[in-house]
């Protein structure tokens, strides 16, 4: 796993996070304010149901409103590495 951090403004955290979602390799997203106090964690498995995707999106609309600085740390699948092979000639 690879955790990647991204500091965004309030205004920018719910489409960065739909961004994230649709990216299709994020295990989870953790949402963290200026003094790196967790508000919200997506397991974004779970996330990509439509039924469970629109009460987190709200969420995160809401904190949007609330605090203008934030930290989205992503967590990612590690892709496998491809082998090399010898050539025929």
């Amino acid at each position: 796993m690879t955790k990647t951090q991204f500091k965004v403004k309030g205004d920018d955290l719910l489409k960065k996070v739909k961004s994230l979602i649709r990216e299709g390799n994020v295990r989870r997203i953790i949402i963290k304010d200026s003094k790196n106090n967790e508000y919200l964690e997506i397991p974004v498995n779970l996330g990509i149901l439509g039924v469970v995707c629109a009460p987190v999106l709200v969420a995160v609309g809401a904190l949007a409103a609330v605090i203008s600085s934030f930290t989205i740390e992503v967590v990612r699948k590690e892709t496998p590495k491809k082998k090399k092979t010898a050539r025929k000639k």
